[in-house]
């Protein structure tokens, strides 16, 4: 029986998950978490026999995110593997993925049995997995095409330290979004959307909406 863990920051997407996956008596879900950091500190106390084979990771929550998640637990547990399931199939959210060390990329609407078929080959050590969507824009980075829609200024990028998910927020709040609407259009919870707002007021050095947006008006950034 493969061991699994689930750490994604919804409760409904954790519970519902586990219960998809009970539907095979192959797979055991031994512990669920709701960031990177809860995830690690469980590792960390827990012994090997009680530890996971197979992690399925959500990328876009708070405290710790997936991607910086599996880039630390890779080096700490190398034999556990580690499958990104997401709503995000942006470029960099997938080559960022890869190059932490994720053994698979899922996007959040396929089927159980899906699911279920690709935990197992990842637990056999039979290659990385991802879905067909996930699949053609990996091939398009590996051969240097964007697949992604037009971007911010570049000046952004050279000029802050913003994180790509950070500029996407930040775009909300140039065009009058709120929190609540924010969290809709970028599909992360209210929590996350509090993070990123966090850091984006401390990586620019300002400590309200109206300055992050009036900086960013005036930087013609977007």
């Amino acid at each position: 029986m493969i061991k699994i863990a689930i750490v994604d920051d919804r409760d409904n997407v954790r519970d519902t998950l586990e219960q998809r996956l009970q539907y095979t008596n192959e797979l055991r879900v031994v512990h669920t978490s709701a960031n990177g950091e809860d995830f690690l500190i469980y590792m960390k106390g827990s012994q090997p026999l009680h530890q996971p084979e197979v992690v399925i990771m959500d990328i876009e929550m708070p405290v710790l995110n997936g991607i910086e998640t599996v880039e630390r637990a890779s080096v700490l547990y190398p034999d556990v593997k580690f499958i990104m399931l997401t709503v995000f199939d942006s470029d960099d959210a997938i080559f960022n993925a890869i190059k932490a060390g994720a053994h698979g990329y899922l996007l959040k609407d396929e089927d159980t049995d899906t699911i279920i078929d690709h935990i197992k080959l990842v637990a056999d050590g039979k290659g990385a997995v991802m879905s067909p969507a996930i699949a053609r824009k990996a091939l398009d980075l590996l051969l240097g095409k964007s697949t992604g829609s037009a971007q911010p200024d570049t000046n952004i990028r050279t000029e802050t330290s913003l994180s790509e998910r950070e500029i996407d927020v930040l775009n909300c709040l140039v065009n009058g979004l709120d929190h609540k609407s924010i969290s809709q259009k970028l599909d992360i919870s209210p929590a996350t959307v509090r993070t990123h707002l966090a850091n984006i007021y401390r990586k620019l050095h300002v400590r309200s909406k109206s300055q992050a947006v009036g900086l960013a008006l005036k930087r013609k950034w977007f």
